[in-house]
């Protein structure tokens, strides 16, 4: 089997921090996007000029669309063949609280955030049957504040689904999930927010995507680990100490 990873949501910030991480260590990388093809075909050029020897390439799908989710795995497989890493790395995020919250503001963040994660681990066990599965949670997902409900709710489910699908996989596939904070600031933000937000952590400052990166690392080389979460947040699952 090819050392093929499929990213969602590779061509931003976390998700293209990955690909750029893993092409570094000799994989092959399937970027996933929806919208930012400029940004995908930019990460493709790159990672090829970089790493020649290797095959990077781009596939289109929007997550809320169940026949283009579903599509997915067999497109990647038609391309490169079976291949044995999926980072469910896509996803939205947006405020709201609960009762402000719509069936269809609630439906869109499931869609992207837990149903697609959910078909794409069922396909990749289908149709490849072994290997990695990587999801993206939330530090957040320790909490109980619902300024972000729909989106909080749909991370605790990927949570409890990497559990379910570790348990029923093993032990061809493992899964695993990693749980970033405050880690990089969003769209629109600069580094003066992200520091702001650290300044109530217990380690007190942000440090970037590498925490991140180095769980995914750890996933990968322990082969006894499956069904575990990876808190990659500085303590801020905690709570804060001030």
């Amino acid at each position: 089997m090819e050392q093929t990873a499929l990213i969602t949501g590779a061509s931003k910030r976390i998700g293209r921090a990955i690909a750029e991480h893993l092409a570094g260590k000799g994989w092959n990388i399937c970027i996933h996007f929806n919208s930012s093809e400029n940004e995908a075909e930019n990460l493709e050029g790159r990672l090829k000029l970089l790493y020649p020897g290797q095959h990077f390439f781009r596939v289109k799908a929007n997550l809320e669309i169940e026949q283009e989710v579903e599509s997915l795995i067999p497109s990647v497989i038609s391309e490169a063949g079976t291949f044995s890493l999926l980072v469910n790395n896509a996803s939205v995020f947006d405020k709201n609280y609960l009762k402000e919250t719509s069936l269809n503001f609630l439906k869109h963040q499931m869609d992207v955030n837990f149903k697609a994660p959910f078909v794409l681990i069922r396909d990749f066990v289908r149709h490849c049957g072994e290997g990695n599965i990587i999801n993206l949670v939330d530090t957040r997902i320790t909490s109980n504040k619902s300024n972000f409900a729909a989106y909080n709710l749909s991370k605790k489910a990927l949570w409890e689904l990497t559990k379910m699908a570790a348990l029923e996989f093993a032990p061809g596939v493992r899964v695993n999930a990693i749980a970033p904070g405050v880690s990089i600031p969003p769209e629109g933000k600069g580094e003066e927010y992200i520091k702001k937000l650290a300044a109530h952590i217990p380690a007190k400052e942000p440090l970037g995507l590498g925490p991140v990166l180095q769980s995914v690392d750890f996933i990968l080389n322990n082969k006894y680990l499956t069904g575990q979460l990876l808190f990659a947040d500085g303590g801020e699952n905690l709570g804060s100490n001030s």
